[in-house]
């Protein structure tokens, strides 16, 4: 996650909250999805950031979370991200994410 990001994720769990931000990522590899949800939930895991040090534990889910899709318009989903849901692992990425979610995060949707 980019240093203007995560200043991003910061200023909004501050402004509002954390217990009122949910971050939903769309990563096209799991790695990166792993990364990316610690850096929100535990903080920047490469201590070059904003986020460095910084554990907000925000709830963090992938845009293929059975939880995220069912709050979906399912013709905005067809149009927007059905396809990405075809050529992609939607499980893998799910999976990476719920495994930080359920290790950092400190609060639920």
């Amino acid at each position: 996650m980019d240093l203007q990001n995560q200043q991003r994720v910061k200023d909004i769990a501050e402004k509002f909250g954390a217990e009122n931000v949910v971050v939903i990522l769309g990563s096209s590899d799991a790695e990166g999805a792993e990364i990316y949800a610690e850096t929100v939930t535990a903080g920047d895991p490469t201590y070059a950031g904003p986020l460095a040090g910084v554990s907000l534990g925000l709830p963090v889910y992938h845009i293929f979370d059975p939880e995220i899709k069912a709050e979906a318009d399912p013709a905005q989903w067809e149009e927007q991200v059905s396809m990405m849901e075809m050529v992609l692992d939607p499980e893998a990425l799910s999976e990476a994410v719920r495994k930080i979610r359920e290790t950092h995060s400190k609060h639920t949707l």
